[in-house]
């Protein structure tokens, strides 16, 4: 227990330090009067694997797992916790960074805040992170917990007949009733989305003096249509270091992803979604190869790789998502009706699991010390249940349905975990340096029909590695081999099409043909030798053709006619061949044995030309 203790030192003040003295102390009291030391360890403030190294129920925070993250402000490595705080949606929204338990600094914010990343900008020293806002329309850059820049999603073009219809109001064509009923119209005929933000809000407006009054305060300022910023995320751009330079990755509403370099805060690229993105999960590098895995509104999965303008559809879900974390090589996510399901790259299911209650949110826990990757979901019946694929390895019992939360290092402790409730407490705990995380029970039955429950596999034995390693290489063997075949079939179907074979298959004329040459060049003598491999039937009527290129060879006698083959007989004709080409070159001859009459050759004979003696 005193290594635990050291744990929370960093986080905890000495009130809180005395508080965990005196609960210790109250235990042993309790075993001292006669409670038996398993009955205590049975508890599961005893058996939890996680410390609660603070619980503040009073700070009223309303704020989204994307909102939430922990940045090294100093360059000390000492993380601090930064949460965007959305207050009532209107009004009260603010940064707020902690640093151990109490509140470091707090900043306002001008609009409803939709993400917070931490990113390294340039590659000065001391290298200190930024901390990136997506707010509205903008992204607030900080450094050194000061504004460093405001960058400005650009503007989207108007729709021609919104603009036209506020000219005309400038120029008192029409009245403000007028442009209220233009409005509407424009809205059934291309969709709200398609508007600015001010006939959207002239839309909703029905006090006619509040029309008036409104169109009284906007109508001279310029007509602009700006996009909202939904997610944000990051990614490395030539390195995976911790501290290399990150590219911004945003998703708007106008089903756009951007990749952002932040030095100069230009536009790399821009792909273009069927729906609205609403979750991110990056992979890989930008300059290198990489991966990015979107989530939409439209209850479908996308996947977008280096090089393509649009997004891929990897899966397509049966309900909204909720959360969506990279597990592996998989892809984890929640749903509405209360289902975890794992999905490959390629979208193809691998197990669900189904929820007792609602989910509400879902967060990776990688503890490097275990070399694990585990899946954290937090329930509708105040649970945060973690998973190692389909198993189930812990729970946590919480006063107040949790919202939000984020795992990762805070302060001097790896392995942290912050919750944040719907009643707006904030909670934080840290993992035991003892944790295990075993199996407690496999909810992988309640999937459906396509699973299977877990059997007793015995050990693997000698015999059974040393067959399981030969059983790859017999396989590619056989593979090679099958692969071979294959490749000669067609090639000898190819031959049979283009009557390339020297031996005739042909019923009719069943012939055999070969040929020799002779001589050192330039003049050679070619001899043909032609057999009818028939029975008893001749054949009739028959013509030898010679193919070759006229740069390099001259044939003498171009056509030979073979009036009559008779069964079993070899016949031998003769050609002479001269080689005219300077250079010394050597090619091939054909020669084609064609019925009178007929365009297609019976059979067809290749002869590779010897290498021949310069023409004097």
């Amino acid at each position: 227990m005193d290594s635990d203790e050291q744990n929370i030192s960093g986080l905890l003040d000495d009130q809180s330090t005395l508080d965990d003295r005196r609960t210790s102390s109250s235990l042993s009291n309790q075993v001292i009067s006669g409670e038996s030391k398993e009955t205590l360890i049975s508890k599961p403030e005893i058996a939890s694997k996680w410390l609660t190294a603070y619980n503040d129920n009073l700070c009223s925070l309303y704020t989204l797992t994307a909102c939430i993250c922990f940045v090294d402000l100093n360059g000390d490595g000492d993380q601090k916790l930064v949460i965007a705080d959305l207050g009532n949606g209107v009004q009260g929204m603010k940064l707020n960074i902690y640093k151990g338990t109490f509140i470091l600094s707090q900043l306002t914010l001008i609009d409803c805040p939709s993400g917070v990343v931490s990113f390294y900008m340039d590659s000065n020293a001391p290298r200190i992170p930024a901390i990136g806002v997506a707010s509205g329309s903008y992204l607030y850059i900080y450094k050194n917990l000061k504004p460093f820049y405001k960058f400005g999603l650009p503007s989207l073009e108007i729709h021609p007949s919104e603009q036209d219809a506020w000219n005309q109001l400038v120029a008192d064509k029409i009245d403000a009733s007028q442009l209220k009923v233009l409005l509407e119209n424009l809205r059934i005929e291309v969709g709200e989305a398609s508007l600015t933000a001010r006939s959207q809000r002239l839309i909703d407006l029905t006090d006619p003096g509040v029309i008036d009054d409104f169109i009284g305060r906007y109508k001279d300022q310029p007509l602009k249509r700006s996009t909202i910023i939904t997610c944000i995320a990051t990614i490395k751009k030539t390195v995976d270091e911790d501290n290399n330079l990150n590219c911004l990755i945003i998703g708007t509403e106008n089903k756009d992803i951007l990749i952002i370099e932040p030095d100069a805060f230009t536009i790399l690229t821009s792909v273009q979604l069927p729906s609205i993105p609403v979750f991110l999960e990056i992979s890989g590098l930008f300059n290198v190869e990489y991966r990015v895995i979107v989530s939409c509104r439209d209850a479908c999965i996308y996947t977008i790789k280096r090089g393509f303008k649009t997004g891929r559809l990897c899966v397509q879900l049966n309900s909204q998502p909720v959360g969506l974390v990279r597990y592996n090589n998989n892809i984890i996510v929640g749903t509405m009706d209360q289902c975890l399901s794992c999905f490959t790259i390629n979208g193809n299911c691998v197990w669900k699991i189904n929820q007792q209650s609602g989910i509400t949110c879902l967060t990776a826990i990688e503890v490097e010390i275990l070399g694990l990757t585990l899946i954290a979901v937090a329930l509708e019946s105040r649970t945060v249940v973690f998973y190692n694929g389909k198993s189930k390895v812990d729970t946590i019992e919480t006063e107040n349905v949790i919202t939000s939360m984020k795992f990762g290092r805070y302060g001097r402790e790896d392995n942290t975990l912050v919750m944040v409730s719907r009643s707006g407490s904030l909670s934080i705990r840290i993992l035991k340096r003892t944790a295990k995380f075993t199996s407690i029970e496999s909810d992988f039955g309640e999937a459906g029909s396509g699973s299977t429950m877990k059997m007793n596999i015995p050990k693997k034995t000698k015999l059974f590695i040393d067959q399981s390693v030969r059983e790859p290489i017999h396989r590619a063997f056989q593979q090679d081999l099958y692969r071979l075949r294959l490749v000669v079939a067609r090639a000898y179907v190819k031959a049979i099409a283009a009557s390339l074979n020297p031996m005739s298959s042909n019923a009719v004329d069943p012939l055999k043909l070969s040929a020799q040459v002779h001589g050192l060049g330039p003049v050679f003598r070619l001899i043909l030798e032609i057999q009818n491999t028939s029975l008893d039937q001749p054949s009739y009527n028959l013509n030898l053709f010679f193919y070759c290129d006229v740069k390099i060879y001259r044939i003498h006698r171009n056509f030979i006619p073979v009036p009559n083959l008779q069964p079993g007989y070899i016949y031998t004709f003769a050609t002479k061949v001269e080689c005219v080409n300077e250079l010394n070159v050597s090619d091939f001859i054909k020669i084609h044995v064609v019925r009178e009459g007929d365009s297609t050759p019976i059979i067809t004979a290749i002869i590779n030309m010897p290498s021949s003696e310069t023409p004097v």
